[in-house]
């Protein structure tokens, strides 16, 4: 600091016993003769101040948390003093006033509620935080009992059913509103057990195997049917399948007994077609040799027929020429030998060697 503002300041310092006696002549002096004054300065204190106002609105902030985080298969349900939003929130990052609002997250993925008395595990996921219903299989697989239903002549029937089903997201604030936390069993629940016993008590337990297509679609379109005509179509449903049906035991025997008699019965009439088949396959044959049979005979007395009308007795006379020439023949081979010529053609020349008493019929031509 200036010398000058230094020696200031000491003049302006009062001191311990003469302050009361020259403070106003002293000030009187200074301000009459126009002396210099320091600007008056804001104290380090409310810097301070500013600081642990800032400090606590962060704080707050912190600790209020005003805002959330919306996953991808949810929306979000503000509440505002009791008061379902009609808007649900989208995923992502969504504010909201602390004590009078809060956000609800809703799970909306696929679902799959399964009836079935098979020892099985629940299936979930990790994202049942703060949801309507909180429960672990939000999301995942939920698991109840058969559905016993009596078939048409009172007997206890098992049905396995699967359906598949989530939240239309845009409806999500007014479902919860009015069905409640327990919407699943309000509306999947008890409409898929009502339209199960509906269907499946038309028919009787024989007859239900035999049926499984048709009442499987029928279960499926009236389950949709139902769901979907609820005010507001609060519920999107995927899929309705009929896994198993369970009878009781002595109608699985009757059934397999009947199986087993079908089974014999159609093998029986097979060997009979096969037995047929094989007959009518002999017929045939035998028809084609005789056939075969009186076509040749037919073709041969043909031939005869011919034949006997081409021999005349020119031409007979003339095979024996040509026999008679072939004797002369073998005369000149073996003169020993002895020939006896039948006239007429009618009985064989006999040719009789007479060197070894052997005689040997020839037939002429």
């Amino acid at each position: 600091m200036p010398a000058d503002m230094n020696d200031y300041f000491k003049k302006r310092k009062p001191s311990g016993d003469n302050q009361n006696n020259q403070g106003g002549n002293s000030g009187g002096g200074n301000r009459g003769g126009g002396g210099f004054e320091m600007p008056p300065m804001n104290p380090p204190g409310k810097s301070i101040q500013w600081l642990i106002v800032a400090g606590v609105i962060v704080v707050l902030f912190l600790f209020l948390k005003p805002f959330t985080i919306i996953n991808s298969g949810e929306v979000g349900i503000k509440v505002r003093t009791g008061k379902f939003a009609p808007e649900p929130l989208m995923p992502g990052l969504s504010f909201y006033i602390p004590i009078f609002e809060t956000v609800i997250p809703v799970n909306i993925r696929t679902r799959l509620m399964v009836y079935s008395n098979t020892e099985r595990d629940t299936v979930g996921d990790d994202y049942s935080r703060g949801t309507i219903s909180g429960e672990r299989f939000e999301g995942g697989v939920k698991k109840n009992p058969s559905i016993e239903v009596l078939d048409r002549r009172g007997l206890t029937v098992h049905i396995d059913i699967a359906v598949q089903y989530r939240l239309r997201e845009e409806v999500v604030p007014t479902t919860i509103a009015e069905w409640g936390s327990a919407w699943e069993e309000k509306i999947i629940n008890t409409r898929v057990r009502e339209v199960v016993r509906d269907v499946v008590g038309q028919y009787t337990a024989e007859q239900l195997p035999e049926m499984r297509n048709d009442i499987a679609n029928a279960i499926s379109k009236r389950v949709k049917e139902t769901v979907e005509s609820l005010r507001g179509k609060p519920v999107w449903l995927e899929s309705v399948e009929l896994r198993n049906i369970g009878l009781p035991q002595r109608i699985k025997e009757q059934i397999e007994r009947v199986q087993v008699e079908r089974q014999e019965i159609t093998i029986a009439e097979l060997q009979k077609e096969r037995a047929t088949e094989e007959a009518l396959k002999r017929i045939e044959e035998a028809r084609g040799v005789a056939e075969k049979n009186r076509i040749e005979a037919q073709g041969q007395a043909d031939a005869n027929e011919l034949v006997a009308k081409s021999l005349t007795r020119e031409l007979l006379e003339l095979r024996q020429i040509d026999a008679q020439m072939k004797f002369n023949e073998a005369l000149k081979a073996n003169k020993d030998a002895q020939i006896f010529l039948t006239p007429g053609g009618a009985v064989p020349n006999i040719w009789v060697d007479s060197k070894n008493k052997q005689q040997n019929a020839v037939a002429g031509q």
